[in-house]
């Protein structure tokens, strides 16, 4: 059923809630390119994280309000003093989780909207009153659902990441050296259960590296888990790679990743950093469906074990289980294998 669209004044001031995580935020982005386009004379203030706003800093004809995200009782008092004389028109509460719903409350305006009963966690729905509609989709498809509601026609997601011409003339300078095909390779995913075994891309690069002659630059966060797998994977490359893990802005990386041939790596938010610079993405998938959390509408090299994950690990149907099913275990993403990758790796260097 299909909500009836909000009718607003002319022009309206919009806020938009979105802290975390980086890769959501760069989702979010695409649905606020659309809210921009469909309602240019309208104000729009994103309140977001600074690691949010370190990826979207110089976002044309956007406002920002960066906080951290709150933890004290103290930064939800400096949160709602800050905006106790501000009004808004709408609030778009693109976030739903007890840390941020309690934040609503703070932001003035008659109309706030939130997720579907399905997916408002934590009782997003005492803090809105008008919601999207539920549909089982891509959580980009649900930020666009909220544009949907204030009248925005369905339109191609563009991002035009708002990148420097010194980001990408680091990520330029950081990979001349490098062969092609390049590939960046992300192995680590923020959950380590979303990380598919080291060993198993270390004989991928072997063989990426023998047969196609390809180059590796490596790319991560500066936790040490991280560090030590991108040390440990760059090794097997040897003089074709380079690694980059925890020495890149997001902007850094967003542009590294414009620049490579291909990305492969678990479901994490370099998928969608990637995607937004139309960069081929071989995502491996199975602890959740890449239909909710893939590269949005380019999933041809997807490798996706989810349903072999929920069947061999959890012994369910994934036409049986909720939309939001999770494979939480340590052997999910066993159930992808070297050659399903190799596979998908082969169709994409061949493109």
């Amino acid at each position: 059923m299909q909500a009836a669209p909000i009718h607003l004044v002319s022009p309206p001031h919009i806020a938009i809630v979105r802290f975390s995580a980086l890769g959501d935020v760069a989702l979010a982005a695409a649905a606020v390119r659309q809210l921009r386009r469909c309602l240019p004379d309208a104000t729009l203030t994103w309140i977001t994280s600074p690691l949010g706003y370190a990826l979207l800093q110089g976002m044309e004809g956007v406002q920002f309000e960066v906080y951290d995200k709150p933890a004290t009782l103290a930064d939800y008092r400096a949160f709602y003093r800050a905006f106790s004389r501000r009004r808004f028109d709408v609030v778009l509460a693109l976030q739903a989780n007890l840390r941020i719903n309690l934040l609503y409350p703070a932001l003035h305006a008659p109309i706030k909207i939130g997720f579907d009963r399905t997916r408002a966690r934590e009782g997003q729905w005492l803090f809105c009153n008008r919601a999207i509609p539920f549909k089982n989709e891509h959580l980009l498809d649900s930020f666009l659902a909220f544009t949907h509601l204030l009248g925005c026609e369905p339109q191609v997601a563009e991002w035009a990441l708002p990148l420097s011409a010194e980001d990408t003339a680091w990520a330029q300078s950081a990979i001349r050296a490098l062969p092609h095909p390049l590939l960046a390779i992300h192995p680590c995913a923020s959950k380590p259960e979303r990380n598919w075994p080291l060993e198993r891309l270390e004989t991928v690069i072997r063989a990426a590296k023998s047969k196609w002659g390809c180059g590796f630059v490596f790319t991560g966060g500066n936790h040490p888990r991280e560090r030590e797998a991108c040390r440990r994977l760059a090794s097997v490359a040897g003089d074709n790679a380079r690694d980059l893990c925890g020495l890149t802005t997001p902007k850094q990386l967003t542009a590294l990743l414009g620049a490579v041939d291909g990305l492969i790596a678990p479901d994490t938010a370099a998928i969608h950093l990637a995607r937004a610079m139309n960069t081929p993405v071989l995502g491996l998938y199975a602890v959740a469906p890449p239909a909710l959390s893939g590269p949005y509408q380019r999933g041809g090299y997807v490798v996706n074990r989810y349903p072999d994950a929920l069947r061999r690990v959890l012994g369910k149907d994934a036409a049986r289980v909720k939309w939001n099913a999770r494979v939480h275990h340590p052997d999910a993403m066993r159930c992808i294998e070297t050659d399903d990758v190799l596979q998908q790796l082969a169709r994409l260097l061949a493109r």
